[in-house]
């Protein structure tokens, strides 16, 4: 690796659960920008399941079912908001790249 490369956590787990990285350098490839866009994906859709979960609060269900598809669902949503989290955290930022 050159002094430009890095490690990149991706946005989804390895077949064993554990975590999978991606060694990048200054120009970012096609699993980059792949990473990119299912980031950007999770990101949207934990929005909109946080929007999901207001409204069941606000009807004050009494189902648990539902209850518990909700609570699940935010789980996983939350698990891939931190770790895109965690690898923007982990990245340094370079001029005119987010």
């Amino acid at each position: 690796m050159t002094a430009q490369d890095e490690l990149r956590l991706l946005p989804w787990a390895g077949p064993d659960g554990k975590p999978c990285y991606l060694s990048t350098g200054a120009h970012g490839g096609y699993v980059s920008r792949l990473a990119d866009h299912i980031e950007a994906f999770q990101l949207g859709m934990a929005s909109q399941l946080l929007e999901h979960a207001r409204q069941v609060l606000d009807d004050d269900t009494e189902d648990l079912e539902e209850l518990h598809l909700l609570t699940g669902q935010l789980a996983s949503a939350l698990r891939d908001v931190l770790r895109v989290a965690t690898s923007r955290g982990l990245r340094p930022v370079t001029p005119g790249h987010h």
